[in-house]
């Protein structure tokens, strides 16, 4: 039985911050942080003390490699579903997600610990935590944390805006506890959208 729900919003690189929030079997935040390199994601797994007992989710980033155009940025987030014979895929700049940790957290699971990875804005469609604003705005940030302490009943959360990162982590925490839940209550778990580097993605 998990004990504890770890989320981890992972950056796409150590010059942004990412984000991890862990939740108690009451649904209590006993944890919030900022972690930057994979040296720190490493180490904060490696000393959580109840990591065979924890499920975790974490986020895809999106592999930011070969943005150096307006047009490249705002084609990213979209699948390519057709190309011409002219069409060259210099620097692999359609690649969506970004493989930053894959390796490392492969090893966890030879390893025994529980871990799945999320589609955030997916997952926050599937949890009603979406809004109508510009991704990560401060209006949708606002809109977020509102809907994390009315709905889920996170009380705890202060007045003042919070860090994005931490909110975003809040998102896969929540969906952790929900897939231990369905587990223990012998629910159906909804099938993996793909996997991604060997490790299931699922929504919520």
């Amino acid at each position: 039985m998990n004990h504890y729900f770890i989320g981890l919003m992972l950056s796409s690189g150590a010059n942004a911050e990412s984000g991890v929030a862990v939740l108690d079997r009451n649904n209590e935040l006993i944890l919030l942080d900022k972690l930057f390199t994979m040296q720190d994601v490493q180490h904060f797994l490696d000393n959580f003390s109840s990591l065979k007992n924890s499920q975790i989710c974490i986020s895809l980033p999106w592999d930011n490699s070969m943005l150096n155009g307006k047009w490249r940025i705002l084609s990213k987030p979209y699948q390519l579903v057709a190309s011409s014979d002219n069409f060259q895929n210099t620097g692999n700049w359609t690649q969506r997600y970004s493989s930053r940790g894959a390796d490392y957290f492969n090893t966890l699971i030879e390893r025994g610990i529980n871990i799945k990875r999320f589609e955030l804005y997916l997952t926050r469609q599937a949890f009603k935590l979406d809004s109508c604003f510009k991704e990560r705005s401060p209006a949708d940030c606002k809109a977020l944390q509102s809907a994390l302490k009315i709905k889920y009943g996170f009380h705890s959360l202060p007045t003042n805006m919070m860090p994005m990162a931490h909110l975003e982590a809040i998102v896969g925490a929540i969906l952790a506890k929900n897939i231990s839940e369905n587990i223990n209550a012998d629910k159906q778990i909804e099938k993996p959208l793909f996997t991604f580097n060997e490790i299931p993605v699922i929504r919520g």
